[in-house]
This record gives C-alpha cells, structure tokens and sequence, in this order.
C-alpha cells in the first residue's frame, strides 16, 4: 500500500485545525504528514501552538516553525491529532509502535477533541490481531515485569535497536507483548497498569473522537458515539 492514504487522511485531519487553539503534534509516519501539514498552514498565517508528544515530533515542530508549548505550562489542549497501530470498531486502539506511548496518552488524555487519523489496514476486528502491544516499564525491574506480562498470557520480548534495548524519551525500556487478538481490551489495560514496574500500556481505551481513514480513492470521517 502507497502512502497516499495517510497523507490524505492527514490533510483532512488538519482541516479541523483552527487560529488560537493549542495543537497536540502525535508522533509516527502518518502523524508526520500531519505536522507537515500544520507547518505548512502556519507558513500561510495559521495561528496555533503545538505540544509534542515526543523529542522527534518537538524538533520537527520546530524546524517548521511550529511554536511549542510544555504540557506542564497549560491546562488544556484543544486538539490533538495522532496515528494508531490498530483500531477496531469500539475507537479502542494500541499504540506505540513508535516508543512514545505514554507521552501520546497524555497529551490525549488532556485535550477536548483526539482525532485518529490511520490507513485502512490499522482497522481491526480484534485489537491484538496484526500488532504487538507495547508496554513502557522501568529498566530497574524490567525482567520481572516480563514474567508478569507473561503471567497474564502475553509473549513478552524486550524492544532492542541495534542489539541494545531501544531506550524510550523518558528513560524506560519497552516490552513488546503478543497477546493474539484481545478479548478484553479494557480489563487487559487494568490488569496491565496495576503491575509493579509498569510505566504505561499501548491501550487506548475510550479515548479516540474522531477516525479519519484514509483510502486509496477516498476519506471517511467517523465519530465515536
């Protein structure tokens, strides 16, 4: 598949996107033509300011003159526009494929509108049929975190780059777990964060508002009931 429809389903993405209103800047490929987007309005006399959610987006905001602001700093976000590795028909996704999983929550978790933007092969029946769920830990404990990751049915595989262990924005480590296709993604997500160890979970429940899928010959926007 082309990469045509993430771009497309970004440029609609950004449509939604007004003067004033502060931004969340999602992070992975389809999420970067949606920056590249906004950097482009702003080149047009867009006014807004961005908050990334991690280090790669922040500096590519920044070398297209994306003005960021610091979560810490701000009480809200008016939009957020992030990708997603799987989502099914509940706007339940995982995410993380990237690394930046618990920084993408936040920002999500913060803002009044998160819009998915995704091609049509991250539409899934099941979340778990196609995708790994990635689970940030802490590196002090990380092995025992795996037995538990096991012990709640996942195969649980230490994310390395390079042969060394991929090493996330906020200093942790990332297990990669294959579950098969998860039956309950919201009790899976509890179970998961009441683990010792744990930082956060690529489950993303009830937090998605709106899907902009990209085809090859079209864009279809879907709302969350």
């Amino acid at each position: 598949m082309s990469d045509a429809p993430k771009k497309q389903a970004a440029e609609h993405a950004v449509r939604m996107v007004r003067d004033d209103q502060i931004v969340g800047l999602g992070t992975g490929s389809t999420a970067r033509y949606a920056i590249e987007g906004i950097g482009r309005l702003i080149s047009e006399g867009l006014r807004i300011h961005g908050v990334a959610t991690s280090v790669a987006t922040g500096k590519m905001a920044s070398d297209l003159g994306i003005p960021l602001l610091d979560l810490n700093d701000i009480e809200r976000i008016d939009i957020t526009i992030d990708g997603a590795d799987e989502i099914d028909d509940a706007f339940d996704m995982i995410k993380g494929g990237g690394g930046a999983l618990t920084r993408e929550k936040l920002v999500a978790l913060n803002s009044r509108h998160r819009v998915i933007i995704v091609d049509e092969s991250k539409l899934v029946a099941k979340l778990g049929s196609t995708r790994a769920l990635p689970v940030e830990i802490l590196p002090f404990s990380w092995a025992r975190s795996s037995r538990l990751l096991k012990d709640l049915g996942g195969d649980a595989q230490l994310r390395r780059i390079g042969g060394e262990p991929f090493i996330t924005d906020n200093g942790n480590y990332i297990l990669d777990c294959t579950f098969g296709p998860i039956e309950d993604p919201p009790k899976l997500e509890r179970d998961i964060k009441f683990l010792p160890g744990i930082i956060e979970s690529g489950l993303f429940i009830s937090i998605a508002d709106t899907l902009v899928i990209g085809f090859e010959d079209h864009v279809e926007i879907r709302n969350r009931k």
